[in-house]
């Protein structure tokens, strides 16, 4: 953990410094039991009310499926799944998933090691013997689905958005477009999330099995556990229950801008229901698509909690600790987070269709709360005026400055020398550092101007004009 410690009369800096480690008796009469109905259909009721703040506060719409002890809680939608036609959201709405994809990739490459067609340890040259040297030697099949390959993200390259995103590619032009690249960094010395490396997954699943990812998805996964309404995403046939994606703008939410679902591929391209998601949850467990010994590799973490196409969690609840694994995702007005927490069969799935699920995290760790019998947080509603207002350089000293920064509706803040932090809202104007025993708070003036941040921590608060 590291701390965020307050300017000092002698020195004026900010230091981020890592922290060493050094029965009741019975009565005649008691209170009733709840029975175990009872007990579900007040939690459900909480779970509802709960998502209900959220949509009312505009931070989220679209469909949620919350399961506990195997038995399903809530599955209902909110909001709309179509503004223009007035399409209400359901449980049966379909979304496109983003991220959520790589854990399919993820089975899919495993059920070709157990059938003996890919080898964890192979190289990719292995199977695309084209593909450039010498990263075709060093990089392994293990690498790939743990993030730790070194490939640069072709999401993330100058040239995606305005000239990759909204045009079909195939498999190799989406693989020419970073295997000339260097790598980053030497294969499995670090993990850094990239897309590419499941294209890359998906162009091999395609050249051992001589067919179309689409096809081998549903052959293997989508048709055998019933996944009715979970496919590789296209745009033909227009299907009236498919989701639109909306962003969120200062003028209120607009459709977001298309992407070509060939681009995303095999990292990306899914779109499921909750109920969908729920069953294939249940079929990991069920050993309906992997033997134990491939569904430990699927959930093991390799480096930084992320194993392949998940990621396992430690969240403090109350007096226990729960162990679980989850991932999320995010594509184009849409966002997706799938939570698993194996010791008490709870799931819970949160399907988005507003701005890319950038509240799926808070909504995700309510719910997780109240699952547990804990008061989960009231969502806090920020809208992007607002969050620009914040931007800026505050000054405590001359020689020591906060600059504050937004992306993607969140708040960053960075002192002199300093690296970044993203926070998290505790309040419209109050925001915490993650990470970091500290707090920052945006003060205005009489005409409702931004002017001041405060910086709260170890009891003191130091104030910081706004200079910039």
């Amino acid at each position: 953990m590291k701390n965020f410690f307050r300017p000092a009369a002698a020195c004026t800096r900010l230091l981020f410094l890592g922290l060493l480690a050094t029965t009741a008796p019975l009565h005649a009469q008691t209170a009733a039991v709840p029975t175990t109905a009872t007990a579900s259909a007040s939690t459900a009721q909480q779970l509802d009310a709960f998502i209900k703040q959220y949509e009312k506060a505009g931070l989220f719409q679209g469909s949620v499926l919350v399961a506990d002890h195997g038995q399903v809680l809530l599955q209902k939608g909110y909001g709309l799944a179509n503004r223009e036609k007035k399409v209400a959201n359901t449980p049966e709405t379909k979304f496109r998933i983003g991220s959520l994809t790589k854990q399919f990739t993820a089975a899919l490459v495993l059920q070709l090691v157990e059938k003996g067609l890919l080898r964890l340890d192979g190289n990719v040259s292995d199977y695309l013997p084209n593909y450039p040297q010498p990263a075709g030697r060093q990089i392994t099949l293990h690498h790939l689905l743990s993030h730790t390959a070194g490939l640069p993200d072709y999401t993330a390259l100058p040239q995606f958005a305005t000239e990759v995103m909204r045009t079909p590619q195939t498999p190799t032009q989406l693989v020419a477009l970073f295997s000339a690249l260097p790598l980053e960094y030497t294969p499995g010395a670090q993990f850094r999330y990239s897309n590419s490396g499941y294209v890359l997954l998906g162009a091999i699943i395609e050249n051992v099995t001589g067919k179309p990812y689409a096809q081998v998805f549903q052959e293997q996964i989508a048709r055998p556990l019933k996944l009715k309404n979970t496919a590789y995403d296209t745009l033909e046939p227009a299907d009236k229950r498919r989701a639109a994606g909306y962003s969120a703008t200062a003028s209120g939410l607009v459709n977001t801008p298309p992407i070509a679902m060939s681009v995303p591929y095999a990292a990306g391209a899914i779109t499921s229901t909750v109920q969908d998601l729920y069953r294939w949850s249940q079929a990991l467990d069920g050993g309906e698509v992997l033997s134990e010994a491939s569904k430990k590799l699927l959930f093991t973490p390799v480096k930084e909690n992320y194993a392949y196409g998940w990621m396992s969690f430690t969240a403090k609840m109350g007096p226990e600790s729960v162990l679980g694994q989850e991932h999320n995702g995010g594509i184009n007005g849409f966002g997706s987070y799938l939570v698993r927490v194996p010791a008490s069969q709870q799931v819970i799935v949160l399907l988005d269709n507003h701005s890319g699920g950038k509240n799926l995290a808070d909504l995700r760790r309510g719910l997780l709360r109240v699952l547990h019998g804990q008061a989960p947080a009231a969502p806090v509603a920020l809208n992007a005026a607002m969050l620009t207002s914040y931007v800026g350089v505050y000054e405590l000293t001359p020689a020591f400055r906060i600059t504050v920064r937004q992306r993607e509706g969140k708040i960053f803040v960075q002192a002199t020398g300093q690296s970044e932090f993203e926070t998290e809202a505790t309040s419209p104007v109050l925001f915490a550092l993650k990470g970091v025993p500290a707090q920052v708070e945006f003060a205005k003036n009489d005409k409702g101007e931004v002017v001041q941040l405060i910086l709260h921590q170890g009891g003191h608060a130091q104030p910081a004009a706004k200079v910039e």
